[in-house]
């Protein structure tokens, strides 16, 4: 359950201009309450709660713009081609500001991988970060984003394209191959979706 630390009449006003409904508190300590996509907000004196089951859909509306991001991705496919999933993290020196996974359908691996790329990219992004550092446990798919190997299936190749234009986005990036361990986050929540299924 994120909190977050603000001008409350600020953040409403914000969130108002959003497209969130926004209501009167329910008590004397609530100031106000708000609604915006699958997330609920409740503002106190200088902090605004938010839940639900997309929390990322108020945060990322009221979150600070700017600042460095540390992504984590991972896809899953069963059979491959299988159910697959997608689990992605970001992270700052704060701590988890965002994560997500969902099942995306039949997919290869690899698709699923760059799946989660670009779901994790986009959650950067809506985030305001300006620069990110995207760390992944498939070696093929960071450097086939990079360009140190070629890409010879249309799918990937459409995908890595997504995922350039998504880079692009920030001010600065670097996209790295990480060991499984320390991926473990983003891998259990990819994980967890198709066990969930």
């Amino acid at each position: 359950m994120p909190v977050i630390e603000c001008d409350v009449d600020a953040a409403r006003q914000k969130l108002a201009d959003a497209g969130a409904d926004v209501s009167a508190g329910n008590s004397d300590h609530e100031r106000w309450r708000a609604e915006h996509g699958d997330a609920n907000a409740v503002a106190y004196d200088e902090k605004v709660v938010i839940q639900g089951s997309n929390p990322h859909d108020i945060e990322s509306l009221l979150r600070e713009e700017g600042g460095h991001a540390y992504v984590y991705f991972d896809g899953a496919s069963r059979g491959n081609p299988g159910p697959a999933s997608v689990g992605w993290v970001v992270v700052t020196s704060d701590g988890i500001a965002a994560e997500g996974s969902e099942t995306i359908g039949r997919a290869t691996n690899n698709q699923a991988e760059y799946e989660a790329l670009v779901h994790a990219l986009r959650a950067a992004r809506d985030y305001g970060f300006d620069s990110v550092e995207v760390k992944g446990d498939s070696e093929l798919i960071v450097k086939q984003v990079t360009g140190a190997w070629n890409t010879n299936d249309p799918d990937l190749r459409e995908y890595r394209v997504t995922v350039r234009e998504l880079l692009a986005d920030f001010d600065d990036w670097e996209l790295s191959h990480v060991p499984r361990e320390i991926n473990e986050r983003a891998d259990k929540l990819a994980n967890e979706a198709l066990d969930d299924a």
